[in-house]
């Protein structure tokens, strides 16, 4: 279980970003957070995966204290972050991504099998170099696939359906799903996609900094969407439709 106790963190501007959050990110659960643009959502995000460290409070895993713990050690504990802009690698081929993300050789019917989940034609991708010449579909797919072969303890997408087409989005819904059913960790997931949040085992709202709301999605699905429920301090935000800004 992930828990972060009262965070707060400061934009280097003196900007109050995060202002005493508290979340608790349960063991095998798929939890969306959401929230206006602005709020705090990426934020949070790269305070789990320790990109950014709190000016104060506590981030425990499994009851160990892991706040002041970079993205380097949190990766060794099974804590993962999937940019919104995957990186590319020039001169690292997919099959050695693959690799890197597994932690042990595997063979090209392993690979093949990671690429085919995520919707690409293994034969066509597992010698590419993850490089410019990837389109924003391929490569986030090729970063979902080492998110399968990796099997992290929690895994945090940020915007996973940013930049990508709309038959690119409902592949990425089905290896979600996937994902879900056979979860061993968490996984959070940041995102405005109506079909996401959906499929979220909870919603988490987060605005001006702080946690409004919580709880199963049929009590917060409601509120953002416009109808009643009983979440009464859900601030009113887009959903979005279909699968990108673009």
């Amino acid at each position: 279980m992930l828990e972060l106790k009262k965070i707060t963190w400061n934009a280097p501007d003196g900007t109050e970003v995060l202002r005493g959050v508290d979340l608790t990110i349960p063991d095998n659960k798929l939890v969306v957070i959401t929230g206006p643009n602005g709020g705090g959502k990426t934020t949070l995000a790269k305070m789990i995966a320790g990109i950014e460290k709190p000016d104060s409070g506590e981030i425990s895993l499994d009851g160990k204290d892991i706040t002041e713990l970079d993205i380097t050690e949190r990766a060794k504990l099974g804590i993962s972050y999937a940019f919104q802009q995957p990186v590319r690698f020039k001169g690292l081929t997919v099959m050695d991504l693959l690799e890197l993300a597994a932690g042990r050789d595997l063979t090209e019917h392993a690979a093949c099998d990671y690429l085919f989940k995520v919707g690409l034609c293994a034969k066509d991708y597992i010698n590419r170099e993850v490089n410019d010449t990837l389109s924003g579909g391929e490569i986030k797919r090729i970063e979902l696939a080492t998110v399968l072969a990796r099997h992290t303890r929690v895994t945090v997408f940020d915007e996973p359906e940013a930049g990508i087409d709309l038959w690119s989005f409902n592949n990425l819904i089905g290896v979600f799903r996937e994902l879900q059913s056979t979860l061993e960790g968490s996984m959070v997931i940041i995102s405005h996609q109506e079909r996401i949040l959906s499929i979220a085992d909870e919603i988490v709202v987060i605005s001006d900094g702080r946690i409004s709301a919580s709880g199963a999605v049929d009590m917060i699905m409601p509120q953002l969407l416009g109808g009643e429920s009983n979440c009464e301090k859900c601030p009113k935000i887009e959903v979005r439709y279909n699968g990108g800004d673009n």
